[in-house]
């Protein structure tokens, strides 16, 4: 199935992107990576790989925001949690070799169309986070989910960076430690 294909090609650009950066992830390698036959690659991408890029960005938003959508109605110290537990579980589940595929783009593009979509994945990540500490009463709800993407986007960084899960259980436990005691004390 067409569809298919495409979505597998959107996938392992995800991955790639998150493991090796944006130069380092080309259409062979997805190809391989996925099976993809090679035909499929300008049938689904005509416009190339910042094509490509741009719908990897969009899908690993989307897988985000999908996770959390379904912590609506949850305290500001569980969403905090999960999100944190989602960059926790990357980390673990890839021996702390890949990272956030957003942050990946952002930093590597020279392509302002690509930034604009990364920065259009923050600000939704930002807006539904919000979105959620406002409801379970979190004040300044804004200002904590902006931290909350900006601090676990550079712990995941730094753990990667010193292999070790050191540095984001730091920033994981000072985030945990704020969002409890501004929800203690409203």
């Amino acid at each position: 199935m067409a569809d298919g294909v495409r979505d597998r090609m959107i996938d392992g650009a995800v991955r790639l992107l998150a493991q090796q950066g944006l130069q380092a992830t080309s259409f062979a390698e997805v190809l391989q990576l996925t099976g993809a036959p090679r035909g499929s690659i300008y049938h689904h991408f005509p416009g190339g790989k910042d094509q490509l890029v741009a719908a990897a960005v969009e899908a690993a938003g989307a897988r985000a925001i999908g996770v959390l959508d379904g912590l609506a109605g949850q305290s500001p110290e569980r969403v905090t949690e999960a999100f944190l537990g989602l960059w926790r579980l990357l980390l673990e589940r890839t021996g702390m070799t890949a990272g956030c595929a957003v942050l990946a783009v952002t930093v590597a593009t020279r392509s302002d169309e690509l930034v604009s979509g990364a920065g259009a994945v923050f600000r939704a990540w930002r807006s539904r986070l919000s979105d959620l500490f406002e409801a379970g009463g979190l004040p300044d709800a804004g200002a904590f989910a902006a931290t909350l993407v900006a601090a676990s986007e550079g712990a995941v960084v730094m753990a990667r960076a010193e292999r070790s899960m050191e540095p984001f259980d730091a920033v994981a436990g000072h985030l945990l430690a704020q969002v409890r005691a501004v929800t203690a004390r409203s």
